[in-house]
């Protein structure tokens, strides 16, 4: 849930506006995290498809590396001293590694507590971010992702996808986690139809007590968290609507989307299909991409009762 305890918050950096605007948000992320800022900017081979001339060929292909880490090395250093000016006495190390933007990010996130992208970069050789790393990167990071867009201001609520599987523990967690750190609250948003029914088919259905299923479902993910954080104020909302629709819309205003990397019924193939598109191009906030697995910090144990957790409902 929350990567490695006391792992660095590592950024992608590659001189962009977009990077900058991550470096600024996980320099702030690190420091309420009392952790390290790690800035790492990837630095990719020549494309394969690259014309050299046939005299001089290597000494050419030399010159591009050479300009490729010289713009690394500025893009590095003008994105240490963003940070610096946004969370003065951070810790900060940075790093020009080579290889594929994505696989340094998700080889880094192996010791990370957070790895953070902005949402677009540059193209070409020395484009060293582009924003299908911002996606490769959600589904294969091994601790939690953050493509950072839109409105970055930390204060407001954290909204949440819960999709009724094991990985809720893991994504509830880290909402809970950051509202508790930024003292805001945890909108828990559950999409429960978004299916087009047949209008005879839909009259048949027991709305009714799906609701009832759906609220019991919200409020079992909701109760180890809010029994940790009990200071933490969390509201459910049910919603029979297209998952992505219903948490971009909940967001406005949001601080933070956190959602989990796979899941099921309307969350499946979360960042390989329409749900993650839709996100990482309409998400008016930051948007968090949490693994299931192993939690840093347990939460307490289900009990027998049924948790109450303030929810409300709309239709399509």
């Amino acid at each position: 849930m929350s990567g490695m305890v006391g792992g660095a918050v590592v950024v992608g950096v590659d001189g962009s506006d977009p990077a900058l605007e991550a470096v600024r948000w996980a320099a702030v992320e690190a420091r309420e995290r009392h952790a390290s800022l790690r800035l790492v900017v990837a630095v990719p081979p020549p494309p394969e498809h690259l014309v050299l001339p046939p005299r001089g060929g290597e000494r050419a292909h030399q010159a591009l590396l050479n300009d490729a880490r010289e713009s690394a090395e500025d893009a590095a250093a003008v994105a240490a001293a963003v940070a610096a000016a946004v969370a003065p006495g951070l810790e900060i190390d940075r790093e020009v590694v080579s290889g594929s933007p994505a696989e340094v990010l998700a080889e880094e996130s192996g010791t990370a507590s957070l790895v953070v992208v902005g949402s677009r970069g540059r193209g070409g050789f020395t484009g060293l971010l582009l924003g299908s790393v911002g996606r490769r990167l959600a589904a294969s990071a091994r601790c939690p992702a953050v493509v950072v867009r839109g409105r970055t201001d930390r204060g407001d609520a954290i909204v949440v996808g819960v999709d009724g599987t094991p990985r809720d523990e893991a994504v509830v967690g880290f909402a809970f986690e950051e509202a508790a750190r930024r003292g805001g609250q945890v909108v828990a948003v559950r999409a429960w139809s978004e299916a087009k029914l047949d209008a005879a088919l839909e009259n048949l259905m027991d709305w009714d007590a799906i609701a009832a299923e759906e609220r019991a479902l919200v409020a079992r993910a909701l109760e180890p968290w809010t029994e940790k954080y009990p200071g933490v104020e969390a509201r459910a909302v049910l919603v029979r609507d297209n998952a992505a629709e219903a948490l971009v819309e909940r967001a406005a205003g949001a601080a933070l989307i956190v959602v989990g990397s796979r899941g099921r019924g309307p969350a499946r193939g979360l960042w390989r299909g329409s749900v993650g598109q839709a996100l990482l191009h309409h998400a008016p906030c930051p948007v968090a991409v949490v693994h299931g697995g192993s939690t840093a910090a347990e939460p307490a144990r289900e009990s027998s009762r049924e948790p109450a957790a303030p929810a409300e409902e709309a239709g399509r």
